[in-house]
């Protein structure tokens, strides 16, 4: 009996270094559709669609679906409920993203025949320049299941002037950029500050990127498809 307890000692530790070690938490990280919490959010779900920088369907992408954390959603109702206290919902471009997409991504920055979506996305930025740049990395925070791409709506449909759309690669699209005009610069501001009341912090680059501060798995890199 005593080796046999030896060995599923030994099993045991290495299990825990292995998961300690790999980034991975045991199980499979459960991801809520927002829609079922707050159903009052506009979920656009760009990659799931052809209406983004690439002009296809990302690879990962099987449902236009906003998939969070737990924790990552529940903020993100409360973000939901506040803004409708003054007549606006919130417009969701991207919320999980599986690492595949990430790297279909990573393959379209090397294809430079591929300059579909430029004028509308990149129209100041040379192609092959864009991960340089710092607009396309090989790592999303998003993958981590905390981080979601946002604006803001009244509910009318109309949404508020940012002053450039979303995913638009240009130093223009940094969250406190000078060259915006105010009102769409008092727009970030708005959407920046609801979103830090409820645990949320920007990514200045990106007026609409937003993690969750003490997000639950800070070195998790989820690839499940969203669907």
């Amino acid at each position: 009996m005593g080796i046999y307890r030896l060995f599923f000692m030994w099993v045991m530790v290495f299990a825990v270094v292995c998961c300690a070690t790999s980034g991975v938490p045991e199980g499979d990280p459960e991801l809520i559709d927002i829609a079922q919490l707050a159903p009052g959010i506009d979920v656009q779900a760009r990659y799931a669609s052809a209406e983004n920088f690439m002009g296809t369907v990302v690879d990962g992408y099987e449902k236009p679906l906003c998939l969070l954390t737990e924790q990552a959603a529940a903020a993100l109702v409360r973000v939901q409920e506040e803004v409708a206290s003054f007549g606006m919902h919130l417009v969701v471009f991207d919320c999980y993203r599986p690492q595949r997409a990430v790297d279909h991504f990573m393959r379209w920055t090397v294809d430079a025949t591929d300059r579909l979506r430029k004028a509308e996305y990149y129209p100041n930025v040379d192609k092959a320049r864009l991960v340089e740049e710092g607009y396309i990395a090989e790592k999303s925070g998003h993958s981590r299941g905390s981080t979601v791409d946002l604006s803001l709506a009244f509910d009318d449909g109309r949404e508020l002037d940012m002053g450039t759309p979303f995913d638009f690669f240009d130093p223009t699209s940094n969250t406190e950029d000078a060259e915006i005009a105010p009102r769409a610069r008092a727009n970030r501001l708005l959407l920046r500050s609801v979103m830090e009341r409820h645990g949320f912090r920007n990514y200045p680059g990106e007026w609409w990127h937003f993690t969750l501060d003490n997000e639950p798995l800070p070195t998790t890199y989820l690839d499940r498809p969203v669907k």
